[in-house]
């Protein structure tokens, strides 16, 4: 009988050693799992972003990830169109000859064309330079005219009008106010006599153009006081405001 008590009581012993190891051993695992997993430089795992703690919830997207200044920034805006185009400087080049189109020689301008109507013209020689002379028209009329271009000139019995010295085109169409004037510069023979086809005359008649470079209005009887010599270097400038200018070429 002791035998057997002595034998029940080492088993019951063993079962209840068997007992603790099994749950120690449970305790250590649950200790160990991946969520409390530390490395050397701490835990592994990712923990998710506390407010103000500087981090994003998520990626930020492409359009998050473009820099934009808002108003009151000194930089760029990426992103931004740019207006490709330019505006021209007006004082870069010379305008057009139908600039400020207008009155019977073209169409939406509130000023007439300079002609005989609305002008006096006078003609007056000058000393420099030589075989020069001074083409003045003067408004008489109520109103500014535009003074388009160059004026055609007649010379006695001749065929065609003189060439325009291109270089003195003006930056823009003269405007001739009422009582002011405007000036040509007329150059009537080569200085050399290497000009051909010469002949003198006390005859002189002027015309006037238009916006689209056409006569305007009857040719001007303009009295030259003396016979003048002209021969195929004749040539006239654009109008010009000063008389300096008309006389420069």
């Amino acid at each position: 009988m002791r035998t057997l008590h002595f034998r029940r009581a080492a088993r019951t012993a063993v079962l209840g050693t068997a007992a603790v190891v099994a749950a120690l051993s449970l305790t250590a695992c649950q200790s160990d799992g991946p969520a409390n997993a530390a490395g050397p430089d701490g835990p592994t795992g990712t923990a998710a972003p506390q407010p103000g703690d500087g981090t994003s919830a998520a990626p930020a997207s492409d359009t998050d990830a473009r820099t934009t200044e808002g108003p009151g920034s000194s930089g760029p805006v990426p992103g931004a169109e740019k207006d490709s185009g330019s505006t021209p400087d007006a004082s870069s080049g010379k305008q057009p000859q139908d600039a400020g189109k207008g009155g019977s020689g073209g169409s939406g301008g509130s000023l007439p064309a300079c002609t005989g109507a609305n002008t006096k013209l006078t003609i007056t020689s000058v000393k420099r330079p030589v075989n020069h002379m001074l083409l003045t028209v003067t408004n008489t009329g109520s109103k500014s005219c535009y003074a388009y271009s160059y004026p055609f000139l007649k010379f006695g019995e001749a065929q065609s009008v003189p060439r325009a010295f291109e270089d003195s085109v003006p930056q823009s169409v003269v405007v001739v106010s009422p009582g002011r004037s405007a000036y040509t510069g007329v150059m009537t023979s080569s200085a050399d006599g290497s000009g051909t086809g010469g002949y003198s005359t006390a005859e002189l008649s002027v015309g006037f153009q238009n916006a689209d470079g056409e006569s305007e209005g009857d040719m001007v009887d303009v009295p030259l006081g003396k016979e003048v010599h002209v021969d195929s270097t004749l040539a006239v400038t654009y109008w010009q405001t000063s008389m300096d200018d008309a006389l420069m070429y």
